[in-house]
């Protein structure tokens, strides 16, 4: 939009290729179930070969919530990260939380996970 009273206006058009930095799967996590049941999940974290890059630091927003921890591993793709992450809280309730990971990229310094947590009250079982 602009002030101009010919041209109100204008539209604009960017192209280019947009290409992977890091392959993350699942790229968020969902922690769904009973008061009491193990919750965790394993997210893989695989840098591109073009965009090499390590993980230098970890922070989670919630701590009180969830538990996580972080490996590096090496295959046939290169260096890698597996990132557990588990439910700790022992009653029903919601919570949204995300760990930073703090890269030495200086393309991408910092990759978020998002993690939401959906804890339910245990089945009552009927007595006949």
């Amino acid at each position: 939009m602009t002030n101009d009273p010919k041209n109100r206006r204008v539209i604009l058009t960017v192209s280019g290729q947009v290409e992977k930095f890091v392959s993350i799967s699942p790229k968020r996590v969902r922690l769904m179930g009973y008061v009491g049941q193990p919750l965790k999940t394993v997210v893989k974290i695989i840098p591109e070969k073009k965009y090499p890059f390590k993980i230098v630091d970890t922070k989670a927003s919630d701590q009180k919530n969830i538990r996580y921890t972080l490996e590096e591993t090496q295959d046939l793709q290169g260096t890698g990260y597996v990132l557990s992450v588990e439910n700790v809280r022992k009653e029903q309730g919601n919570y949204y939380a995300s760990i930073s990971l703090t890269t030495d990229s200086k393309i991408k310094p910092l990759i978020q996970i998002s993690i939401y947590g959906n804890i339910l009250e245990p089945k009552q079982t009927e007595k006949k």
